[in-house]
């Protein structure tokens, strides 16, 4: 259950650091303002469906959301990502990507666990086995 919180929060943090952001004025950059109000509901939503739903989907979704947000970033910081090329400086930086990283990590411990048919972490999906 603990994992389940702590990639829950760390999906939390990743959606905040962007809603504050999108509020700072990435709002009025093209396509990459709606992509920061997006990836913030998106992560709350996430979130809730980690503490929530214990299927093997959220761990899913949340290893996504990390991995699709953070190789963003990594885009925008190399070739530039719709016009804009971002810097590994800040705060706001840092927190989002340490943020996704646990995201990945955890969805990853999270999904293997389900997959597996751990009882206490998720269900395994239909017609697959579960470990004894």
């Amino acid at each position: 259950m603990w994992v389940r919180i702590v990639t829950a929060l760390a999906a939390l943090v990743s959606a905040a650091v962007h809603l504050v952001l999108w509020f700072d004025g990435y709002r009025d950059i093209e396509v990459i303002g709606p992509a920061f109000l997006l990836n913030a509901v998106a992560g709350a939503v996430i979130a809730v469906l980690l503490v929530r739903w214990w299927h093997w989907m959220p761990a899913f979704l949340v290893t996504g959301f990390g991995a699709s947000t953070l190789g963003a970033f990594v885009l925008s910081t190399t070739v530039g990502l719709f016009g804009v090329n971002e810097q590994w400086t800040g705060g706001w930086v840092l927190t989002a990507a340490v943020s996704e990283v646990v995201c990945i990590i955890g969805g990853l411990v999270l999904l293997r666990a389900g997959l597996a048919g751990h009882p206490r972490t998720s269900r395994a999906p239909k017609g697959m086995a579960r470990a004894r």
